[in-house]
């Protein structure tokens, strides 16, 4: 299934909620998306594996999303290992995406840093001829994404450029309350953890109002480049 945009997360909910306003704007562009989560999120505090595919197929459908794929790698313990490359090249190779989002480079959970580098690292060998992968059996193509993105999550990161999300905010917070083992709930009795307060969602609604007033929108989605963008007409900046 070829996409146009394949977003990649450490743990289920990372591109709930680092990106799913940027992923509606696109789907109501036209654009087609799809999400890679490269764990299954077993040891977060709350919840389960179980219950957290359970949220992610919730959330998939709120989204829109053309397709979703759990690579099973070990939540804490993954590595950039040929074996865990080799996974993510296949996804890669398999929908042929022209952008790939990922984790951000940075920020408090050491699997976001990880798994974007082991993302950024897979979409370049992705596209080297001599390296051979099988889906069902059959040799797939070489791919190479013409851009690689990553998304902005808990560590402040200066963005290189912010998506406007307003449009789309209620929907989008809709998705990342799918996983709902996972944030505030008054009524649960699973320990407390660093996303379960009802601060922490008060800081994403800042922090999206933040991005906005920065393109003097209501809320906005921040990413960083891998390298500089390029562009024909600086008035579509204006």
């Amino acid at each position: 299934m070829k996409l146009d945009i394949l977003a990649f997360g450490a743990h289920p909910d990372d591109v709930e909620l680092g990106a799913s306003g940027s992923i509606l704007s696109h789907i109501k562009q036209g654009k087609s998306v799809g999400v890679v989560d490269l764990t299954q999120g077993e040891l977060g505090t709350r919840g389960s594996a179980a219950i957290r595919k359970q949220e992610s197929e919730k959330a998939s459908k709120i989204l829109g999303l053309s397709s979703r794929t759990n690579l099973g790698l070990a939540d804490g313990f993954f590595e950039e290992s040929e074996e865990s490359l080799l996974k993510a090249i296949e996804q890669i190779r398999r929908h042929k995406p022209e952008v790939v989002w990922c984790n951000a480079v940075e920020d408090r959970h050491p699997d976001h840093g990880r798994g974007s580098k082991l993302v950024s690292r897979a979409c370049f060998l992705s596209g080297l001829v001599k390296i051979e992968t099988k889906i069902d059996g059959q040799t797939q193509e070489p791919w190479r994404p013409k851009a690689v993105y990553h998304y902005i999550q808990d560590y402040y990161i200066k963005p290189d450029f912010i998506v406007d999300v307003s449009e789309h905010w209620e929907k989008r917070m809709e998705a990342v309350l799918a996983y709902s083992s996972q944030f505030y709930n008054p009524n649960s009795d699973e320990p407390e953890s660093q996303i379960s307060s009802k601060e922490f969602l008060k800081t994403i609604k800042g922090r999206a109002r933040a991005f906005g007033r920065l393109i003097g929108t209501e809320y906005g989605e921040g990413f960083t480049l891998e390298r500089p963008m390029g562009i024909q007409n600086m008035f579509d900046f204006i």
